[in-house]
């Protein structure tokens, strides 16, 4: 699992945004994760973070991804 975090400043406030990517199974079983992408976001909500959104980039040779990428959100008060 890899993530990375972003910050933005808007009118409205200062969000956070986080980007955790779940690398695919190689070949017949590539639409299963590698880890438990429900316990992942489950972990990050305890944290105070919230789901955006569950990208999947363009599919590779075969017609499937090798990753995804959770992205989740949470407003910060600094």
């Amino acid at each position: 699992m890899n993530q990375e975090e972003n910050t933005v400043v808007t009118k409205e406030g200062i969000y956070q945004y986080k980007f955790i990517k779940i690398d695919l199974r190689p070949g017949f079983n590539a639409s299963h994760p590698k880890e438990d992408y429900r316990k992942i976001i489950e972990e990050q909500a305890k944290q105070g973070w919230r789901l955006v959104q569950v990208f999947a980039p363009p599919t590779e040779s075969f017609g499937s991804s090798a990753y995804f990428e959770i992205i989740m959100e949470r407003m910060t008060f600094n």
